[in-house]
């Protein structure tokens, strides 16, 4: 479907005057554009002032005698001082603001041929920063300069400025470009001065590239928040009119992952008794989020690159090609680079996705950023319980200095302290927290942090020194061995050693020998039991 033009733009009190029948014979760039060649507008939108509210009446009338299918909207835009610049371009930009633009439908043509020097500044920096999703146009007088002529009504030109002829006033884009970092971190409170490098960063990515994100970061340290802002950034400048969809690829396994991501036809398989669009169409115009893509198969991450470079695939049990013109943010906490070196990543698809790539410190290297996040965090909490929740004074001080201690390990970043505010905030009786609830949640944290630490020790620790084998073991023999030899290093010798691990079964034994049945576990691996007991 052909999009309908929609011209915008001011009447020149000058150029498009007259009311007697002479005005024909003149240049009048608001009416003449409709008789040039190749301009087919469909749409416009003339701003005027109360003041010349008679001339623009004028104006209208003309057009629609030259251009009768168009549909001609006048809208009074009073500015005391046409020449003030902050005036201008914020009357503007608030009309901008409540103006339905629908890109899919139309397409926008924005006049600078009438109006102040300001005018013209300020149209071209709402193009520029994509507030109005639209081109410049500039229209130029008949050849002939006694006037118009039935062969020659004028020219026009769409063009595109170069911000560097306005040096004295880049700074007001670079208002737009604030407003623009302020859009993504709200929500997202920091003091960081990192951060706020990367925000600014990624906003002008964000506006001006269409290309990939990839996210960095451990669980919790914003990723999903963070790739929500920058869709709602997009969709605001313009640029995606589509959906954003949110897929964790940790919960795509098997031959399901292929067909979630991409869809399926009906009966492609066994259950398949209705033909799906999948996560890619969902996302056609839109942004797809794919969290921990390190965790999609090797089959997945072949379809995906290639849907990515030809913004086409095949549905599973299809021979037909689908299209998506989505634009793909991507997030992980692992090591991608380490992932393709062991084979498990794609080379060319990390290439792809990597032309943005991005590291979200965690909590604790954010530790500024705790304070203003617990005040973000209880006005959501308490706008889900409805009502008003906060400190005392003297719990307040307890839980921040908690909160910014090294005692405070923050593994789960952010969502450990959602979580923890949340507590908070739900047992807070009238809506205060006391020092008697925050002692009891830094308990509370301290034993979670305390067993995930264990765990994380055990899964994690290097314990190739007495095996050497270790890193060609299952992570069940890992696991396991990994305790048997913690326990035994806490133990003086094997026989106590052997007490602890063996503590139920040598109870049902009439006689035990603990000493034996480890020391055949242990020699199975090839451990030095001397050196062990005496480390």
């Amino acid at each position: 479907m052909k999009k309908q033009r929609v011209l915008m733009g001011f009447m020149g009190t000058v150029l498009d005057g007259g009311f007697n029948a002479k005005r024909w014979e003149r240049w009048r760039p608001s009416v003449n554009v409709h008789q040039t060649e190749g301009s087919d507008i469909d749409v416009v939108e003339l701003f005027h002032d109360d003041k010349h509210e008679k001339q623009a009446l004028v104006v209208r009338a003309d057009i629609h005698s030259v251009n009768p299918d168009a549909a001609i909207h006048l809208h009074e835009m009073n500015i005391d001082n046409p020449w003030d610049f902050s005036e201008v371009y914020g009357k503007l930009f608030d009309w901008a603001q409540r103006y339905p633009f629908d890109t899919e439908k139309h397409e926008y043509w924005v006049h600078i041929t009438t109006g102040t020097h300001v005018v013209q500044i300020c149209l071209f920096l709402l193009v520029e920063a994509r507030v109005i999703p639209g081109v410049l146009l500039q229209t130029s007088p008949p050849k002939d300069k006694r006037g118009v002529s039935e062969q020659d009504k004028g020219r026009f030109e769409v063009i595109d400025l170069d911000l560097a002829r306005y040096d004295d006033i880049a700074a007001r884009l670079s208002l737009a470009q604030t407003d623009a970092q302020r859009f993504l971190k709200s929500g997202i409170a920091t003091r960081n001065q990192r951060f706020n490098h990367m925000i600014a960063e990624i906003e002008q990515v964000a506006i001006s590239s269409p290309s990939p994100i990839l996210l960095n970061g451990a669980t919790g340290a914003g990723k999903s928040m963070l790739a929500k802002r920058i869709y709602e950034l997009k969709k605001a400048r313009h640029l995606v009119s589509g959906r954003f969809v949110d897929v964790n690829c940790a919960t795509l396994r098997g031959d399901m992952a292929a067909a979630a991501l991409f869809g399926h036809g009906k009966g492609a398989f066994t259950g398949a008794a209705n033909s799906r669009a999948g996560f890619l169409k969902s996302a056609d115009l839109g942004v797809l989020f794919l969290d921990e893509i390190g965790e999609l198969g090797m089959d997945e991450q072949a379809m995906l690159l290639k849907a990515i470079e030809e913004k086409e695939f095949f549905a599973m049990g299809s021979d037909t090609p689908s299209s998506s013109q989505f634009q793909l943010i991507a997030g992980t906490h692992k090591d991608l680079r380490a992932e393709v070196a062991a084979g498990r990543f794609r080379e060319d698809l990390y290439a792809r996705i990597n032309i943005w790539q991005y590291t979200l410190p965690s909590l604790a290297e954010r530790r500024e950023d705790i304070e203003p996040n617990i005040e973000q965090q209880l006005l959501w909490v308490g706008q889900e319980l409805g009502r008003f929740v906060r400190f005392n004074q003297e719990a307040r001080q307890r839980y921040l200095a908690f909160a910014l201690s090294t005692d405070a390990a923050w593994r789960g970043n952010f969502r450990d302290l959602a979580a923890s505010i949340t507590r908070l905030a739900t047992l807070a009786q009238h809506g205060r927290i006391t020092v008697e609830l925050v002692e009891a949640e830094i308990g509370r944290l301290q034993y979670l942090w305390q067993r995930e630490g264990d765990d994380s020790a055990l899964a994690t620790a290097d314990w190739s020194e007495w095996v050497s084998t270790w890193h060609e073991l299952d992570y069940f023999d890992q696991t396991q061995l990994a305790q048997v030899l913690k326990t035994c290093q806490s133990q003086p010798n094997l026989a106590a050693a052997g007490r602890v691990l063996f503590n139920q079964s040598r109870l049902h034994k009439a006689s035990s020998n603990d000493s034996d049945r480890l020391r055949k576990y242990l020699n199975k691996f090839g451990i030095d039991l001397k050196a062990l007991f005496h480390a």
